[in-house]
């Protein structure tokens, strides 16, 4: 005998707004969101001041019934539930066990859609406000989640490891499971496939442990954000503070504090500048990825352990695989994931995929190995080969998802495979043509689209990372060289183009870049050290008058800035330490000055030094290692603020012949002075609802 019932969680809302304490919300239930967005309709009214309302992850844990489940189910699934209980519960036989969990699962998720995320969606839009959804976390299909929102915004939680030279990563702050970008995909996968501009991401989430995260480790995190689709950051996490709060104010309890009270403030605008010139390019124009990837969802659904699947950024090892489509990535190919309600409604022109209204073409649709796919799914698959599209599957899927109606739809789903004849083509691929299209059978998905003349670009074959989007008259590709060697090189692009603007985010600089055609592409010559990006502009049309590129080689021999040096301190705290003049520019923790070991703020090196007379057009500072951040000035006039690696910063228009000032303003960490309080029992922790994690 088995006893079912309806019971509360019991879950309050994590670390609410004043006003806003209380249980958490059935989203499953329509009467209940309807409740609960009654609340929000007595505050805003009809008010359209709201540019977005914005909806967390979902982080409500073991909610897995709402009132009236049965009948639903019922519904929708053809079945009763309550005839299986038992299987619900995980006993019984394990086929069935997986089959009820299955169904059980696209219900919570189709109740998630239509009765919180679509209302949410509607009654925002009613208020000309836009709406900005993390549905990671969510049990349900992530793709069709975030696609009904108007902003989808996904998060990365930790860090990773970058072989950045020079770049000082803390081995205690990584996670069991390392993040992965491709987590981002989801997100971004539903933006391009449904034409959205803007894809939102929430960035630097735990990048580290408190006050121990510097600037130079969040750019290449945005980086790896914007490679995957992301244009617009949201930096985690800004907490008020009162001004009469005393150092280091009113905290967060995750991680990176950005606040004018860390240290490294008041050089927080050189990343900002960063970022603010990426993304001023990667909102314009369309993205440009030539291949779709099937998401198998059912065959996470599947699983016959548990009840609700909650997909979270906390597990993603345990349900984000699909290593051949990741080996086609790192070959150079670029895709959006697509889930089964989108693909039943798209289409195939001249040969490639429309998605909807407004988005870019695909080349083909790639079908990572599968256990199960719903026999609808598979129909419109081979329909789009019929209408002329390129599949590629990396093998045949094996059976239909669930238990409803199971003997129907299993004669249906082989019934459609068995119209499949394969041969082996003359590049030893298993092919069957259908109608005016193709299906290939391969495990080497970058193998099988080269086949079909759908050529990946060649750029990450020198080891760099890259996005592309189009514009009516040319291109942008974004660039990043997260490898620790430098490159030099022509680098051959995937297009025509009768000019190419190279642009440096770092810098803002711009310029005609040194272009090379060949083989119906073209080849751009580029610089990048390790660390660095660049975003390159192909021009189709009109070439822009625009000066050329500078290109540098290293020519003679460096000039050593060796001291004397004094060093200053400026801002900070406990207290600013007394002034220190050295020999050999040295560290201020390693002087063995107490003061100086616990302060955390700014201070300034300055030093002057004789410059020989010079022919050579440019001249680079190489500051080496910074400890964290530097602003550095020559003869009084500032050349700018390095806060990434690698720390150079060219400065031959204000070098002169003869003698030479140099200042540099350091910023280090919180850390040392959070250390000194904590040791000397001095109140830091002021935190609401939740202390330090670690």
């Amino acid at each position: 005998m088995y006893a079912a019932f309806c019971g509360k969680t019991g879950q309050m809302v994590k670390r609410a707004a004043p006003g806003g304490e209380g249980f958490s919300l059935d989203h499953f239930s329509g009467e209940a969101v309807q409740t609960y967005f009654g609340r929000f309709s007595e505050v805003f009214g009809n008010s359209k001041e709201i540019r977005s309302f914005f909806n967390d992850s979902y982080e409500v844990y073991n909610a897995s019934w709402t009132p009236g489940l049965f009948l639903t189910f019922q519904a929708r699934r053809g079945y009763d539930l309550r005839d299986h209980i038992r299987e619900l519960a995980g006993e019984g036989e394990e086929e069935t066990v997986t089959r009820v969990k299955c169904d059980y699962r696209l219900t919570l998720s189709e109740l998630l859609l239509e009765n919180f995320t679509l209302p949410w969606a509607e009654w925002a839009h009613k208020r000309s406000a836009l709406t900005k959804n993390q549905a990671h976390g969510s049990p349900g299909n992530l793709i069709d989640l975030y696609a009904a929102v108007d902003i989808p915004e996904c998060e990365i939680y930790g860090h990773r490891y970058y072989p950045i030279t020079g770049l000082r990563q803390d081995s205690g702050d990584r996670m069991n499971d390392e993040p992965d970008p491709m987590m981002l995909k989801l997100a971004t996968s539903a933006a391009h496939i449904t034409g959205k501009q803007l894809v939102s991401n929430e960035t630097f989430t735990w990048l580290g442990e408190h006050f121990r995260v510097s600037l130079s480790q969040c750019k290449p995190e945005a980086e790896e954000a914007f490679l995957a689709g992301i244009n617009h950051l949201f930096y985690h996490g800004t907490t008020y503070s009162p001004v009469e709060a005393p150092w280091p104010g009113w905290l967060f309890y995750a991680s990176v504090n950005f606040a004018p009270s860390n240290s490294f403030w008041p050089h927080l605008e050189e990343l900002n500048r960063y970022v603010t010139r990426c993304q001023s390019v990667l909102q314009q124009g369309k993205p440009d990825n030539e291949v779709l990837v099937y998401w198998p969802v059912f065959d996470i659904w599947s699983n016959p352990e548990g009840l609700e699947m909650q997909l979270t950024v906390h597990n993603i090892g345990e349900w984000l695989h699909y290593d051949p489509v990741r080996k086609m990535e790192h070959m150079g190919h670029t895709f959006d994931f697509i889930s089964d309600r989108f693909l039943v409604d798209a289409g195939v022109q001249n040969g490639e995929i429309i998605t909807a209204p407004g988005v870019l073409p695909y080349k083909a649709l790639v079908i990572p190995g599968c256990a199960y796919m719903p026999p609808e799914t598979l129909e419109k698959i081979l329909q789009m080969a019929r209408d002329g599209a390129v599949v590629v599957m990396e093998q045949f899927p094996g059976d239909v998802p669930g238990l409803f109606d199971l003997e129907s739809r299993q004669a249906k789903f082989h019934a459609l495979l068995d119209e499949l004849a394969f041969e082996e083509n003359e590049n030893g691929l298993m092919e069957c043509r259908v109608g005016n299209g193709v299906i290939l059978l391969s495990e080497d998905f970058h193998n099988a689209l080269d086949s079909r003349g759908i050529h990946a670009e060649e750029i990450t074959r020198y080891g760099l990372k890259y996005s592309r989007r189009a514009m009516e008259d040319g291109k942008y590709y974004y660039l990043v060289n997260h490898t620790p060697d430098h490159l030099d090189t022509l680098l051959p692009l995937n297009t025509l183009a009768r000019a190419v603007v190279i642009m440096d985010p770092q810098s803002g600089e711009a310029g005609l870049a040194h272009m090379e055609q060949a083989d119906g592409s073209c080849q751009v010559r580029v610089q990048l050290s390790s660390g660095q990006s660049l975003i390159l502009r192909t021009c189709e049309g009109d070439i822009p008058l625009q000066d050329s590129w500078k290109y540098y080689q290293r020519s003679g021999d460096p000039v050593f800035v060796t001291g004397p040096w004094t060093l200053e301190g400026i801002e900070g705290g406990p207290e600013i330490p007394q002034v220190v003049r050295m020999e050999r520019l040295t560290p201020w923790t390693g002087l063995g000055d107490t003061a100086w070991n616990r302060f955390s703020g700014t201070a300034v090196y300055k030093t002057t030094f004789e410059m020989p007379a010079h022919s050579a057009d440019q001249y680079q500072l190489e500051l080496g290692a910074v400890y964290e951040s530097a602003g550095v000035w020559l003869n009084g006039e500032k050349l700018g603020i390095c806060c990434s690696n690698p720390f150079t910063i060219r400065a031959g228009h204000l070098l002169r012949e003869g003698s030479n000032e140099l200042t540099i303003e350091v910023t280090n960490l919180m850390a040392n002075r959070i250390r000194y309080m904590d040791r000397n029992k001095l109140e830091w922790k002021k935190f609401h609802d939740i202390n330090i994690v670690n």
